[in-house]
């Protein structure tokens, strides 16, 4: 059986389907880079917005155009929130929630069996690969639909990490991410002593791993000894650590744990203990009580916090959550408004973020040769570099004299093997 695979939304997941690809590969299947070739294909599905849901939706249609033959199996977030709905969209035949999303080989497997036949193996092939070590959350943040649809938090074993980062990097693999819903919840469910700080440190000692990078962390799981990590240089120096509102306020209606002063300590002692670390953000606007005030409170905030990346979403009111209830609803042209002022913060803040390291040299993990014929890849701290070069740098860690900032990355000059 031929299959396709991609997925919608958050890292975690990213860190899914490149699991199931995984699977589907021991299975016996074929996994094809497209659609048209497909039996099968399988869309992890995202919901955490409206704007996600209608994404999923025109993602599903587009498939179905591509390969009317081909069978569709949504999953994921949005097969879990709305499942009818879901499966009114043409060409699909599965609606896989999230508590069923793992047997999902044997779900497809077993039902195309007396329709295909298929065998063979793919190359992984990726520089990076995500790992899901976490899932479901225990936060109660007034505005997020994802703890209803997934639960509550869960660790994957600490062994089962260790065998699959291993098999990873015997593969090839340069950059192994980890992924959760809520990261920093990893291992508490265990009774894991130190719990996602162990699980780091046990990687980087037994396992010869090039880089390694930590997805989203909420800053309440992150203290102070937390940054003793980085004495491992092979530790990504990025931070992602979602702020979600400037404006004490709106934080305390969002049921953030966490407050702006709190936040800007957290960001200080990281950028001190981890020198260059990049740390990037969620602000969402439009919450339901953000006026003026409170939205120029949130604007100050983030552009004295100095980002190295912004994602900006309006407020998307979710089925079920408490904030749907708020009062102070905040006009959908307002709160698109206000994205869009946020976003062109961002870009400038992480242009600002890029041009320190401009005449400087870093190690760069090159991923992939672009259309024009330049390679792109990324440094540890989350900045994209292009560079010419003769040279297959597909995969490989390469030294590069960092020349010049353009419209989203920068200019490099390949020097030497890292």
């Amino acid at each position: 059986m031929k299959v396709y695979l991609q997925s919608l939304g958050c890292r975690l997941n990213q860190s899914e389907i490149e699991a199931l690809a995984r699977r589907f590969t021991t299975a016996g299947h074929i996994v094809v880079g497209d659609p048209v070739l497909a039996d099968v294909c399988v869309l992890n599905t995202c919901a955490v917005t409206a704007e996600a849901e209608r994404k999923t939706r025109h993602r599903i249609r587009a498939l179905a155009r591509a390969n009317s033959q081909a069978h569709i199996a949504a999953v994921g977030c949005y097969a879990t929130l709305t499942p009818e709905r879901c499966a009114e969209l043409p060409g699909v035949a599965w609606v896989v929630p999230n508590k069923d999303k793992d047997g999902i080989v044997g779900i497809v497997g077993r039902d195309e069996a007396d329709r295909l036949e298929g065998s063979g193996t793919i190359a992984h092939g990726r520089t990076r690969a995500f790992v899901k070590v976490q899932d479901g959350c225990d936060n109660h943040c007034t505005y997020c639909v994802v703890r209803l649809l997934r639960g509550p938090s869960l660790s994957y074993p600490l062994a089962e990490v260790i065998a699959e980062v291993q098999a990873l990097v015997e593969a090839g693999c340069q950059e192994v991410v980890l992924a959760g819903v809520n990261l920093g919840a990893y291992g508490r469910d265990l009774g894991l002593s130190g719990g996602l700080r162990t699980l780091v440190e046990t990687l980087l000692v037994q396992i010869a791993l090039p880089r390694l990078r930590l997805s989203s962390l909420e800053p309440w799981d992150v203290d102070e000894g937390f940054f003793q990590l980085w004495e491992d240089v092979h530790l990504c120096r990025q931070l992602h650590l979602p702020l979600q509102a400037g404006c004490d306020d709106t934080l305390r209606h969002m049921g953030r744990r966490i407050t702006t002063a709190a936040f800007a300590r957290l960001v200080e002692t990281a950028r001190t203990a981890v020198p260059d670390v990049a740390v990037t953000t969620d602000v969402i606007v439009g919450f339901p009580g953000e006026d003026e005030a409170a939205f120029r409170a949130s604007y100050d905030f983030v552009a004295a916090m100095e980002f190295a990346r912004l994602h900006v979403f309006p407020y998307s009111p979710r089925p079920g959550t408490p904030a749907v209830r708020l009062p102070g609803r905040v006009g959908r042209e307002k709160a698109r408004g206000r994205a869009r002022v946020m976003r062109e913060l961002g870009t400038e803040s992480a242009r600002r973020f890029r041009q320190r390291f401009v005449g400087r040299e870093m190690v760069v993990l090159w991923e992939r040769r672009q259309r024009d014929g330049l390679w792109a890849g990324l440094t540890d701290n989350y900045i994209r570099v292009v560079a010419e070069s003769e040279s297959d740098l597909h995969n490989r860690l390469t030294a590069a004299q960092l020349v010049a900032e353009r419209d989203g990355y920068l200019v490099g000059e390949v020097t030497t093997l890292a």
